[in-house]
């Protein structure tokens, strides 16, 4: 226990005296964070070169009390893999301070932490056993597991990363409550690893709470989340209960359940998947909650507390109840984020319309089928009059009251079509306020106009569905296909061939 306090404590010690360092090294490198309104809460420019500070607090402490304390310099001394431990954190290090100088595509940075996980995976640390009944995996799921495990690590506190001293508390709390289940499991080296970093954290704390005077950027945010899964992936190695590997990640709870949740909720927005906005959780509590920063990282901190409190009881427990008391967490999450409106955009109403735009538009429906059947039969006409009856035959199916149609006919003649429903009279219904009323240009794809498609519908007897629009958009288009053919086909005796009406209209007749 000893050992432990002065590996904390010195890393402590050196936190404090290198992070000011590093705030120098970004503003000399012009490595600042400037404030721009939106997702930004700082008033000025602020260096964000803290991961540096972070990382050679960690292993500088490390180093110093091996080479101070012998029994120390054998817990820490190299396990297998170490190497290749050593460079993946290395690789995400140093994309994640690159970013930090020099902005970075996503794609580069996610590429970056998958060879990562896939050099911690060949050096022969991943996960094999899985679920609370602790089930084998094969090779295969064990890599994806493994890459996924960095993954969400290393997302996580990045994405947590939106509010001074945030991340880095959060962080904090985590190595807490693992270095005490360490030292219950007698895992005396990730005892010791887990205290080094909260010990470099709580140095860093001094500068990065609010208000902060430097961020950690994404070279700190990436190395502290590879550690944390780095370590605690070699420390549930050595934990007997299935439920080990879930410890951190309850300890990690807000900025996990954010991270699994961001991706989701911008895809179903309409947004890049890794684009950063302004709807993480700490961003609702400031913006809709009405909490200034200070308070929301703070509310925060109490819930990471809790979450570490029962991390502990779960490390306690056999699996089955572990698995159990791991579902009431769950369920208690999701109601708290619903309370904050961040679950607003997965109502099952929107979940249901998504899912029926998704059916409808790839055919499953079957009144998409049957309405595709009704375009095939327009483009299959031979002649005017029966691709203009095919074409009222689907606005009667659309629940349409009228329609118009004028276009360049045989022999360069212009022809007007009409159609109108039986209850339906365009002399006296014409003006009634419950009247929906479209015009469509019937263009082609080089910008030629084949004429114009007038529509009526009584809203009022017949309301609009769904999926009425996106129908006649699909009619017109096949429309247009339609009329470029029949207008550059040559006339046959046999084809209908349009005639005046008594109003003077073109109308279509047998001949």
């Amino acid at each position: 226990m000893t050992t432990i306090l002065i590996i904390f404590c010195i890393s402590i010690a050196l936190s404090l005296l290198l992070t000011p360092l590093a705030g120098k090294l970004g503003r000399w490198g012009k490595a600042m964070d400037k404030p721009d309104g939106s997702r930004k809460n700082h008033r000025r420019p602020t260096p964000r070169t803290g991961g540096i500070a972070l990382c050679a607090s960690f292993v500088f402490t490390l180093v110093a009390v091996g080479w101070l304390h012998t029994d120390i310099a054998v817990l820490v001394q190299p396990k297998p893999g170490a190497w290749h431990v050593f460079l993946a954190g290395l690789l995400v290090f140093g994309v994640g301070l690159w970013d930090d100088y020099q902005r970075l595509n996503h794609h580069i940075k996610f590429l970056v932490q998958i060879l990562a996980a896939s050099l911690v995976f060949i050096g022969g640390y991943s996960i094999d056993v899985f679920s609370l009944m602790g089930w084998q995996i094969g090779p295969a799921a064990s890599y994806l597991l493994t890459v996924l495990w960095f993954l969400v690590f290393i997302n996580a506190v990045n994405l947590m990363d939106g509010l001074d001293g945030l991340s880095a508390g959060v962080c904090f709390f985590c190595c807490l409550v693992m270095t005490t289940i360490s030292l219950m499991n007698q895992d005396y080296l990730s005892a010791s690893l887990f205290a080094c970093l909260g010990g470099t954290l709580l140095g860093f704390l001094r500068y990065n709470f609010n208000p902060a005077s430097i961020f950690m950027g994404d070279g700190g945010s990436y190395f502290l989340g590879f550690t944390i899964a780095m370590i605690s992936l070699a420390s549930s190695v050595k934990m007997q209960t299935g439920a080990a590997i879930l410890i951190p990640i309850v300890a990690l709870g807000v900025p996990m359940f954010d991270t699994i949740l961001s991706p989701v909720r911008r895809f179903i927005t309409g947004k890049g998947m890794f684009k950063p906005d302004n709807g993480h959780i700490h961003h609702k509590l400031v913006h809709y909650v009405g909490l200034n920063s200070r308070r929301a990282v703070l509310l925060i901190y109490l819930v990471s507390a809790v979450l570490c409190l029962l991390a502990l009881i779960i490390a306690s427990l056999q699996d089955e109840r572990a698995g159990l008391f791991l579902i009431l967490i769950g369920a208690a999450a999701m109601l708290a984020t619903r309370k904050l409106g961040y679950l607003d955009y997965l109502a099952t109403d929107k979940i249901l319309g998504w899912f029926r735009d998704m059916s409808d538009s790839s055919g499953f429906s079957g009144d998409r089928r049957s309405f595709l059947n009704l375009q095939v039969n327009v483009a299959r006409s031979q002649n005017f009059a029966e691709f203009w009856r095919t074409v009222s035959t689907a606005l009667h199916r659309l629940g349409f009251d009228h329609a118009e149609m004028n276009c360049q006919g045989t022999m360069n003649r212009q022809v007007n079509f009409h159609w109108t429903r039986d209850n339906f009279d365009p002399e006296t219904d014409f003006c009634r306020r419950c009247l929906m009323k479209l015009e469509l240009p019937l263009m082609d794809q080089e910008g030629h106009n084949q004429g114009t498609l007038w529509l009526i519908k009584d809203l009022g007897k017949n309301p609009i569905s769904h999926y009425t629009l996106r129908r006649i958009e699909h009619l017109r288009r096949t429309m247009v296909q339609t009329l470029v053919k029949l207008q550059s086909e040559p006339v046959s005796a046999h084809q209908e061939q349009p005639a005046l009406d008594e109003k003077g209209r073109y109308v279509m007749r047998k001949s």
